[in-house]
């Protein structure tokens, strides 16, 4: 018999939204949106992406994706280019610049966690490394993305 006690989901989300305001609060610069970083994510991630698709993903409509993948092409973040298959087809694909604005996000929130952590109990340190496989495994499945770190393309 499970001895554990019952799993309190309101107690969760509340948890693991704190948990996204803390990421949120790391993420310096703050020049782009909370959205079109993620899309960015997406990008790498998931490799190239037709704008429905990223907009689905994202949560957005299809007009405001089309608006930030407009932007995030002016900036030299993210590129369209016609799909080889059918030349009719256009995916939205991330630029090393874009791969290097993201590399460049994340080391900086890294080394801000990592001075949180450090105030941490190693004990809570471990738990926090040990929760991060189901951690990714419910991300993956709230995103449909499979336990592989790329999935390929969006199609």
């Amino acid at each position: 018999m499970d001895a554990r006690p019952p799993l309190d989901e309101l107690e969760l989300a509340a948890g693991l939204g704190r948990l996204y305001s803390l990421m949120r609060s790391l993420s310096l610069p703050r020049d782009l949106s909370m959205t079109t970083v993620s899309t960015l994510a997406t990008l790498e991630r998931r490799g190239p992406c037709r704008v429905t698709e990223l907009a689905a993903l994202e949560g957005v409509t299809q007009p405001a994706m089309t608006q930030l993948v407009s932007r995030l092409e002016r900036e030299g973040l993210a590129e369209r280019r016609a799909l080889a298959g059918d030349r009719r087809v256009v995916a939205v694909h991330l630029t090393d610049a874009g791969r290097a604005d993201l590399a460049r996000r994340r080391a900086g929130q890294a080394k801000r966690l990592a001075e949180l952590l450090a105030g941490l109990p190693a004990s809570d340190r471990a738990a926090i490394a040990a929760a991060l496989p189901a951690l990714d495994r419910l991300a993956g499945a709230a995103l449909g993305v499979p336990d592989t770190p790329a999935s390929g393309e969006c199609e």
